[in-house]
């Protein structure tokens, strides 16, 4: 903003009034507005994304382009106007970016317009292309880029569809297949606060999920026609042959841990290792993101730095910096390629141009402004992305440091030890980034995944000097030898590396105490308390006012959240009753046979009782609950749930459940209540599902 309404924020201040509050808001939009513009707009674009993707209704266009060009015009008249309050123009810049963000997840859904499986159907044979090979408890995931599939029409056939493939893999990526398939559309959420995977798959692409019955056998047909297909599957092709030999090469142990750092791909990985890195807090360096980015792109741009700073003549001629810099964003373009594009990925490769480009353009590398610049970018081509953990976690984890190491370099500075880099500071340095990494992943950890790694801030301690100090030179190592044959060696040596952060991953996650994993879920409400308590903190000058609103909001969220009524009771399509109590302990009984699907927060318990011919009493806080078989209840559908709320009454509530895709009530002061659930029709990622089909049925 310019002197004008500088001089004029300034003026109370120099009145002394408004109290201790207001000479810190009047302090603060002084002193750090024009600083921390970029931010709060970055901010409320991703509020305003995150509204538009949750939201029960489908927003119209033209109310979302009429308030967004509205605001912009209030915005660019405000910033021509001398004497305007500056805590208006805060408000102002708030709603332009609340209506942006929402805005930019609208024109999302315009441009992503995909068939979708219409009912579970099959068995059915499907041809495509393999896209992609991904780990699960079982065999792998294969994605595909749809040929055809047998009685669909082309209009109906989904672009891409994943399948579960069991059996051993006989074909690779990149190769064209043929699937005997079962196919279902992409799960809505099964019961209340589920994971909304169906709207994830929208702006995948995804138009369909299922199995494979037997294996994918390669067939004859060549390339599909669209040159950018023929290309992403080039690319997917080079990138499992890049997995292939790092496994191979890394060794038996961590080479299929090494195989998912060099490129993506987890398929190598044992699923033992993988629930030993996510139990210790250190699932964070299989997911290709900011560290691995971070990794490759400063090894090149300080190889390439320190090499031509060697060329004496070529050093006192050009900041040497700017080619490595270039060069370090060539390396990080060809690592985005050739790790799969994900999200995060994506992200990452965002936040690292906007490292680099600043280098180029001799600007501040790492600062709040570049990691505004990085998230709007983000909102922008990915609107849908911010309520994925992948971008909290991301995000939070970088604007912490960010603000935490600022503070600590203006201390530095203060006391004239800029200069000085001794062995305590690089272990302090090591010290607070877990920490503070750590500390700004956790609520976000424990509203997607209702799971903390008590001890991830002492694994890490102990894995990322590994990582930092051994594994990234031998990665680049590895990476500058291999032209000429020579990346063995290095490679082997990087596997033994990996074994080492393996071996701290089953440690520390057979230390962790198991009720870390069962926690309470926690409210929308609370996770958005706990993310202005860190965004407050970030922002403002000063460790008393940071330390204040970060307890303050903090404290708000965890008393919202111990206030939220947690028992309930969870009626999923697979026939299973989720009965939940205050204190989050989950009992789960079989009422009837369902051929659904099972929430994906509780997938992997276990049923503990058998409803299905007998009756289950069980106690939900005060209620007395009653679950009756087919068999025990002749005059209800096929069963009930007892006690006055829900009884025999209730006409045909399986086919209710069934037709809902799961049915959830919560108790609150000793009386079962529905939970409202999104209709369907409105979202355009959550159509109405035609009546189940399978083949024996025509």
């Amino acid at each position: 903003m310019d002197a004008g309404l500088l001089q004029h924020a300034e003026a109370p201040l120099r009145k002394g009034g408004g109290g201790r509050i207001s000479l810190f808001v009047q302090s603060f939009l002084a002193f750090e507005w024009p600083r921390r513009q970029p931010l709060v707009l970055a901010l409320a674009l991703c509020a305003g994304a995150a509204w538009y993707n949750s939201a029960w209704i489908e927003p119209p266009l033209i109310g979302i382009a009429s308030t967004f060009a509205m605001l912009l015009a209030v915005y660019g008249l405000m910033r021509r106007i001398a004497l305007v309050p500056r805590i208006f123009g805060l408000v102002v810049l708030i709603l332009l970016g609340f209506s942006a963000g929402a805005l930019s997840g609208k024109l999302a859904v315009m441009r992503t317009a995909v068939p979708t499986i219409a009912a579970p159907t099959g068995p059915v044979m499907l041809e495509g292309w393999v896209e992609d090979v991904e780990s699960a408890k079982r065999g792998v995931r294969l994605r595909l880029l749809v040929h055809a599939i047998d009685g669909l029409p082309a209009s109906q056939t989904p672009d891409h569809v994943r399948l579960t493939h069991t059996n051993s893999l006989e074909v690779e990526s990149g190769r064209f297949v043929r699937c005997w398939s079962v196919l279902r559309p992409p799960p809505a959420p099964v019961i209340e606060g589920d994971y909304a995977f169906h709207r994830q798959a929208f702006f995948e692409r995804l138009g369909g999920v299922g199995y494979v019955q037997g294996r994918c056998r390669g067939g004859t047909l060549g390339k599909p026609a669209g040159l950018a297909d023929q290309a992403r599957l080039k690319v997917a092709e080079w990138r499992r042959q890049l997995a292939h030999y790092v496994y191979r090469a890394a060794g038996e142990r961590a080479g299929g841990f090494a195989a998912a750092v060099a490129s993506g791909d987890r398929s190598f990985i044992d699923s033992a290792d993988q629930d030993a890195l996510r139990g210790s807090g250190l699932a964070h360096l299989l997911a290709i993101s900011g560290l691995h980015m971070g990794i490759v792109g400063g090894l090149v741009y300080l190889m390439v730095w320190r090499g031509l700073a060697l060329i004496e003549p070529l050093a006192l001629r050009i900041a040497v910096q700017k080619p490595a810099a270039l060069a370090a964003l060539c390396a990080s373009g060809a690592y985005l390629v050739l790790s799969g594009a994900s999200i995060s990925t994506q992200r990452a490769f965002i936040m690292a141009l906007v490292l680099f480009g600043a280098i180029l353009f001799d600007r501040a590398a790492l600062s709040l402004r570049s990691l505004a610049i990085a998230m709007i970018a983000v909102v922008i081509l990915a609107p849908w992305s911010v309520l994925t953990p992948g971008f909290q976690m991301s995000f939070a984890a970088t604007g912490a440091l960010i603000a935490t190491y600022e503070a600590w370099q203006r201390r530095r500075r203060q006391d004239g030890q800029m200069g000085r880099r001794s062995p305590a500071f690089w272990a302090k340095s090591l010290f607070m980034t877990s920490l503070v990494s750590s500390l700004a992943t956790a609520p976000f950890a424990i509203y997607h995944f209702e799971r903390f790694a008590g001890l991830g801030l002492i694994a890490n301690l102990f894995a990322m000097p590994m990582i930092s100090l051994v594994s990234a030179p031998l990665a680049g190592a590895s990476l500058v030898l291999s032209p000429f044959g020579l990346s063995g060696v290095p490679l082997r040596l990087f596997g033994y590396s990996l074994e080492w952060v393996l071996w701290v991953g089953h440690v520390f996650s057979n230390l962790a105490p198991d009720e870390v994993s069962q926690s309470i879920p926690m409210p929308a409400g609370a996770l958005a308390f706990f993310s202005l308590a860190m965004v407050l903190a970030m922002m403002c000058q000063g460790w008393q006012w940071r330390a204040a609103l970060f307890l303050v909001f903090s404290l708000a969220g965890a008393l919202l959240w111990a206030m939220t009524p947690h028992a309930g009771i969870h009626w999923a399509p697979n026939g299973a009753v989720y009965l939940v109590d205050q204190t989050g302990h989950v009992d789960i009984v079989q009422l009837v046979d369902g051929d659904g699907l099972a929430p994906l927060r509780y997938a992997d318990r276990p049923v503990l009782d058998d409803c299905r011919s007998t009756v289950c009493r069980r106690q939900v806080g005060t209620a007395q609950i009653v679950l009756m078989g087919a068999e025990q209840a002749q005059r209800c559908p096929e069963a009930s749930l007892g006690q006055g709320a829900l009884s025999c009454a209730d006409a045909d509530l399986w086919a209710e459940v069934r037709e809902a895709g799961g049915l959830s009530w919560r108790l609150d002061g000793g009386v079962l209540a529905r939970a409202k659930r999104m209709p369907c029709g409105v979202r355009p990622w959550a159509p109405c599902l035609s009546r189940s089909l399978t083949r024996s049925d025509e």
